[in-house]
């Protein structure tokens, strides 16, 4: 095989495309606002704490998203013990659900650009949450979680210190961790 025909093969490492994604950190260390992405969601409410969430395009790589043409529709409830109905998963169990995921696959793409092999991952969490914020019984007491925790199982060429650290580059850690600023409008019908 010729050096030419060795170098289109792409490298695959734990699923994703080590080339590929050379090529695309390539492209925006030459164009940055190619790093530009604007994520949108839309969301209804149905009744009592059932809502639904709908994912479609994306802005990102400097254009709208097209490849998409089904859009993701997420329900979110709350258990009954809580009040709902239990249609889906409640607004806080999505953020453990982003965390992990995203936790998770970033520790995936990080090893590979780097050539770590992962064999498996399995993960478990936790958060922790005290009602009497949320209802503003108590100004001490933060409205969101009070703590997370988090645990992977790695099998990997890599120790655990370099696992954690790659997992800690995730958008979604840097969103928990750090604060975001929100702005919020109401527009009464």
């Amino acid at each position: 095989m010729t050096t030419a025909a060795l170098q289109s093969i792409d490298q695959v490492i734990n699923g994703v495309n080590a080339t590929q994604m050379g090529a695309t950190i390539t492209h925006i260390k030459e164009d940055p606002a190619l790093a530009k992405f604007r994520f949108r969601a839309k969301n209804h409410w149905v009744y009592g704490g059932h809502n639904q969430t709908t994912i479609h395009g994306f802005y990102g790589a400097g254009a709208e998203d097209t490849a998409r043409t089904d859009p993701f529709v997420l329900d979110a409830d709350e258990p009954p013990v809580l009040l709902g109905e239990d249609k889906g998963p409640n607004p806080v169990e999505y953020v453990l659900t982003a965390l992990i995921s995203c936790m998770t696959t970033t520790m995936v793409y990080h090893a590979a650009a780097q050539g770590i092999t992962i064999e498996e991952i399995e993960s478990s969490m936790e958060g922790e949450l005290d009602l009497q914020g949320f209802l503003g019984l108590r100004a001490d007491i933060r409205k969101g979680y009070q703590n997370i925790q988090v645990q992977f199982k790695v099998k990997s060429n890599a120790d655990a210190k370099t696992l954690e650290a790659l997992s800690k580059n995730s958008p979604v850690f840097d969103i928990v961790t750090n604060p975001v600023p929100v702005s919020v409008s109401v527009i009464a019908k």
